[in-house]
């Protein structure tokens, strides 16, 4: 004769078992989650740092060209230069926001975690 209370231990052992396999993957998620958020921003900082250093240099190069050749000119055409190098200076500023607001707009950040969760949502979908 069995009863309900013989066959529960089973129940309990295959419910500890399914709340162990979940939360193994949601740990393995979280892992995966915290492995990203490093390598994010490690590349923030390492983007900050060479866009401040490209930015500096940057700007001393073209204070140098600039001085160079007002200086080269001064007598002949000197505000014709000043002209054409500031409208220069400014496309280019104006291409460098251009290919920011590019960069920014298409910037994914925990796309391996997303996926991943993606991938449980509908392999827990199509269980049910």
């Amino acid at each position: 004769m069995h009863t309900s209370t013989e066959s529960s231990p089973g129940l309990f052992s295959s419910v500890r078992r399914l709340l162990n396999t979940a939360l193994a993957g949601v740990e393995n998620r979280i892992e995966l989650f915290l492995v990203e958020l490093r390598e994010a921003r490690v590349r923030v900082f390492d983007v900050l740092l060479l866009g401040c250093a490209a930015a500096v240099l940057g700007f001393m190069a073209l204070l140098m060209v600039t001085v160079t050749l007002v200086v080269v000119f001064w007598d002949s055409a000197r505000v014709p230069v000043l002209v054409v190098l500031s409208a220069g200076y400014s496309l280019a500023t104006i291409g460098v926001f251009w290919r920011l607001k590019v960069r920014l707009r298409s910037w994914s950040s925990f796309s391996a975690t997303l996926d991943e969760l993606k991938k449980d949502r509908a392999c827990l979908e199509e269980k049910s």
